[in-house]
């Protein structure tokens, strides 16, 4: 038995836990989490999920072209900060400094912010040319950052945090929870999440249902806050709350580049997720302040930014194993049922005040 599941069967002792707790618990407690490991989760062979960075630099390129544009829309400020919560290996970083050219990558200033151990040693070695050139800084998530104006990028952070599935069975809420004989459902108050849900359907049917993150608004308003002025992009699983509510969505388990819905098994071993509710986050943000949303897939996202034509001509002087290689992370990121279609991308504008 592992620590984790020693200190869930003293938790279950008592009773039903919240399908949320165990997630936090999972991913999240100090020393056993997941997100605490020593080893990171991200990659091919031996690993547990692959991302957009996996597949090739298009991403962080086509990210240092759209930033460029909200530099030139903030008048080209001499310091213009990217904040990434939750930024892992700092991949997406390394990308788009590596990307960025004249002017507009003098001023531009990375802030890596994350206290995921695997995370931050393999950000230190990512990111080394420009944590000494002082373009680059890593931040821990309690460490206070001085509000500024530029962006803040999250790229899979929101669907990391602790979320709670409930359903509607027909006459009440009920909530996923676990117990001593595995998961189950039971009758709940649902407070706030249950105003949103049926604030947000067309008329309940018995099995409709949603996730409800507790944590989000407060991580809303803590990022919101530092940003004084500029450009704020999500790119996350996820969908509007009306669908999510209709397919019933639940958590999910990331293990060995397979996933199943069997969340509380392998806990502190395995990758636990929840779709976004895109609604509410962008509700959340408009309180915060930001106008101008744009939402779409980020297949469409990347067809709609990414310099596609400029791309194929660079390409055509490439060796041809690299030139495959763009090519395949192209495709990866804009073909139906690839990487690009299973995420979506939010944007939205914060004026200064």
């Amino acid at each position: 038995m592992s620590e984790l599941d020693g200190i869930l069967a003293r938790r279950l002792a008592k009773g039903s836990v919240p399908a949320a707790e165990v997630m936090a618990l999972g991913l999240y407690h100090p020393e056993h989490g997941y997100y605490r490991r020593s080893e990171g989760p991200w990659g091919f062979e031996g690993k547990d999920y692959y991302t957009a960075l996996d597949a090739g630099p298009l991403l962080g390129q086509c990210l240092a072209l759209r930033l460029r544009q909200a530099w030139e829309r903030l008048g080209r400020p001499g310091r213009f900060t990217v904040l990434e919560p939750g930024a892992g290996r700092g991949w997406l970083g390394r990308d788009l400094l590596s990307a960025a050219e004249g002017p507009f990558a003098e001023s531009l200033h990375y802030v890596h912010r994350d206290d995921n151990p695997a995370g931050k040693r393999a950000a230190g070695e990512a990111l080394e040319p420009w944590l000494a050139s002082g373009r680059a800084r890593l931040l821990g998530e309690d460490e206070a950052l001085d509000p500024f104006r530029g962006a803040i990028l999250s790229n899979e952070l929101f669907d990391a945090l602790p979320a709670q599935p409930w359903r509607w069975d027909g006459s009440r809420w009920v909530r996923e929870v676990l117990t001593l004989g595995g998961s189950a459902w039971e009758a709940a108050a649902p407070g706030e999440a249950g105003a949103w849900f049926e604030s947000q359907s067309e008329g309940l049917e018995p099995g409709d249902g949603s996730i409800w993150c507790e944590g989000l608004p407060d991580l809303v308003r803590s990022l919101a806050g530092t940003l004084e002025e500029g450009f704020f992009l999500a790119i996350d699983y996820g969908d509007s709350a009306l669908q999510l509510l209709g397919k019933g969505a639940d958590l999910r388990r990331f293990r060995g580049h397979r996933v199943d819905g069997r969340w509380w098994e392998a806990l502190g071993e395995s990758d636990l997720t929840a779709d976004v509710d895109f609604t509410r986050l962008r509700r959340l943000l408009e309180g915060e302040g930001l106008v101008e949303f744009e939402e779409s897939t980020l297949s469409r996202w990347v067809r709609e930014h990414g310099p596609l034509r400029e791309w194929e001509e660079a390409w055509q002087g490439l060796k041809t194993r690299e030139r495959m290689q763009r090519t395949e992370n192209l495709l990866q990121l804009t073909l139906p049922g690839m990487l690009g279609e299973r995420f979506r991308v939010l944007e939205g504008w914060k004026a200064a005040l």
